[in-house]
């Protein structure tokens, strides 16, 4: 797909690859290019759909300045991906919930932390690094949490899949992010750019889209704690992986031959026409030439191994998914519960709960359910220009946080 073009209410003009971007999602990206620190034009993703501030599947590069809420609250959220040598012939749905059963006895999820506090590096490396006093967030309580939630999946979206490629090869796929540690650091920084911002007088599009020049004190503590929660993202992302990959080697003869950990949720100083920014990727993924990618459908649709193609006008980016085409509580009342189920049918997963409270109480919690997601093959026709698809993914099993 060529893309579209919108400068009519813009500073600098909006670059979208989507095909039906919305109201609201526009008005967001709208006033992402008219902050004045934007630079050259805002990029929108075939996946683009409304978040908090700036939309989700937007890339915009900031010329020395940082917008928390332009990184998003789940820093550093993203996939990770490994290719197996099983045959999915040799899986029934017997072993794949045996599989299952097994990863959900040592992966915790929703909202369930490990029992103990986990180890890591990268745990001392972060306190080694403060030179003039800890950060506001930092709390005895939040970094417990933290240090109990490494190899932790987390609710909503986030999701551990089987799925197997066109030649019948089985893959691991899984979706997660920071946890309640990168929604504590976006969200005090995200007050600290507001303050910031009123105390000098700056006029912002949207008060959620506050920002911080990336040379002062809070805007390095910011890119320092927001790279602390990347790291912790990846490595939550590794840890579980290799609960993922032990149990599947206990019940299969398997080796591991490809293996993908990216981010969808950050900020990068990199250099784009010829000026150095900080590009913000909320709900996208880098796709540099020749950089292996991950793009998932819904928990019934294919997912996508892609390798970029290095396109200047997207910042180097693609879409980070299928994206929303209906927030969490339109699909619990407007999907139909048998329809969902129907799409689910071969492919392992728990049965859609029915809500017990509230004002959709007696509806089905269906909020993940294919029906809520855009046409995941749509959303790849619409970035050819992007990424070219490595392997075409088709799910096998699904465990929704």
């Amino acid at each position: 797909m060529e893309y579209e073009i919108f400068s009519e209410k813009t500073k600098v003009p909006i670059f979208s690859w989507c095909s039906d971007i919305g109201n609201t999602a526009l008005e967001q990206a709208e006033n992402v290019s008219n902050l004045f620190f934007a630079f050259h034009h805002i990029a929108l993703m075939p996946d683009c759909h409304p978040g908090f501030g700036m939309p989700i599947g937007c890339v915009a590069g900031f010329k020395d300045f940082i917008v928390p809420n332009a990184v998003g609250v789940d820093i550093g959220c993203g996939m990770g991906a490994v290719r197996t040598d099983i045959s999915a012939d040799s899986l029934n749905q017997e072993n794949i919930k045996l599989l299952f059963s097994q990863i959900e006895k040592k992966v915790p999820t929703g909202f369930d932390t490990q029992g103990s506090k986990q180890k890591w590096d990268g745990f001392d490396n972060f306190f080694n690094n403060f030179k003039s006093g800890k950060p506001g967030w930092l709390s005895k309580k939040i970094m417990d949490r933290a240090e109990k939630s490494l190899g932790t999946l987390g609710g909503g979206n986030h999701f551990i899949e089987l799925q197997k490629d066109e030649k019948d090869f089985v893959w691991l796929m899984l979706h997660s992010g920071s946890r309640n540690l990168g929604k504590t650091i976006a969200d005090h920084y995200h007050r600290k750019a507001l303050d910031y911002c009123k105390k000098n007088g700056i006029e912002l599009s949207s008060e959620e889209l506050a920002g911080l020049p990336s040379d002062s004190k809070p805007g390095k503590a910011y890119i320092r704690d927001m790279n602390f929660a990347l790291n912790f993202a990846a490595e939550n992302r590794k840890r579980m992986m290799k609960v993922f990959k032990d149990c599947v080697a206990s019940l299969f003869n398997s080796n591991f031959t490809m293996e993908i950990n990216i981010h969808h949720n950050y900020a990068s100083y990199e250099r784009h026409f010829n000026t150095d920014l900080y590009v913000h990727r909320k709900g996208a993924t880098s796709a540099k030439q020749n950089e292996k990618g991950i793009i998932p459908g819904s928990m019934g649709t294919p997912s996508y191994i892609v390798e970029g193609l290095g396109e200047k006008n997207s910042f180097m980016s693609c879409s980070h998914g299928a994206g929303r085409k209906m927030g969490r509580n339109q699909a619990c009342r407007n999907l139909d519960i048998s329809k969902c189920e129907n799409d689910m049918k071969g492919i392992f997963h728990k049965k859609f709960p029915e809500i017990k409270k509230g004002k959709l109480k007696g509806k089905f919690d269906v909020s993940e359910a294919p029906g809520a997601y855009k046409n995941i093959d749509e959303v790849i026709n619409s970035q050819k220009d992007l990424v070219k698809i490595l392997f075409k993914l088709f799910p096998l099993g699904s465990l929704k946080g």
